[in-house]
């Protein structure tokens, strides 16, 4: 299992369009595959940092999952919210792997 951690770096005045575009990724994402973990915006401390993350089997899943979100309607309209409204300004993906046994699972 991986744990997928995109850090988003958000217009400080556009919070709201951010909390949009997480609760629409809070029903699609479940449904084409991966377990969200959650979304996190700004509440204290930066105001433009927020985050995304959710656990995916193998990168080859996620590549399979990738092509079921950018073919789901809500997922091609998320897409389209965020390149519209230009709120997120910088986003990176990491894949990590929970190594804190006997907590992660092999």
């Amino acid at each position: 299992m991986l744990t997928c951690f995109i850090r988003y770096e958000i217009d400080p005045f556009r919070k709201e369009d951010f909390a949009t575009y997480a609760r629409n990724w809070g029903e699609a994402i479940p449904r084409c595959g991966a377990d969200l973990i959650g979304y996190f915006g700004p509440h204290e401390g930066s105001a433009t940092t927020a985050y995304g993350v959710y656990n995916i089997e193998s990168l080859a899943a996620y590549e399979a999952y990738r092509a079921r979100l950018a073919a789901d309607p809500l997922g091609r309209e998320n897409y389209a919210f965020a390149r519209r409204e230009r709120f997120i300004l910088k986003e990176d993906r990491i894949f990590l792997k929970n190594v804190s046994l006997p907590h992660g699972k092999e």
